[in-house]
């Protein structure tokens, strides 16, 4: 009688290689930006400080696809770092608004180009066709699949 695992080639499931790709993506991102002791989602949350100044933990959560009850410690560690601050809201003292500080908008200009280094090393092998389709096919699977993760539908999809 065959055994269940003997039928499974890893070869064959996309979710195998949405691992693979991820642990890619990271490798690069540590090459190119790792001097600067900055982690992939620590460059998420101070982009999204960035854009967004003022906004709260909740909402950087939701807009950088993290989980709420750990996004605390992403920003404890840029604040530490100097990079971001914390400030009371006006509307509601209990509420903390994140802003970037100087120096987080400096590292963030430096590692930006970086970035996109590594963005483009990632996608090199492909053709600008392919770069393009491969962005809209994982945007769907994304979106397809938004209730399982910390990343809201996107409206009007």
């Amino acid at each position: 009688m065959r055994q269940p695992w003997e039928d499974v080639d890893l070869s064959t499931l996309p979710g195998h290689f949405a691992r693979r790709l991820q642990q890619l993506a990271v490798a690069l991102f540590v090459e190119e930006v790792g001097d600067l002791h900055l982690t992939p989602v620590q460059y998420s949350a101070l982009q999204a400080i960035a854009t967004h100044p003022g906004i709260d933990q909740k909402t950087l959560a939701g807009t950088i696809a993290y989980d709420t009850s750990t996004i605390a410690g992403v920003i404890d560690r840029l604040e530490a770092r100097g990079l971001v601050e914390r400030k009371v809201a006006a509307a509601d003292r209990r509420a903390r608004q994140l802003h970037p500080t100087a120096q987080g908008l400096s590292v963030l200009a430096e590692v930006i180009p970086r970035m996109l280094r590594c963005q483009e090393r990632l996608v090199a092998p492909l053709t600008p066709a392919e770069r393009q389709e491969f962005l809209r096919m994982m945007r769907v699977l994304v979106e397809a699949n938004a209730e399982l993760s910390n990343m809201p539908a996107r409206d009007g999809g």
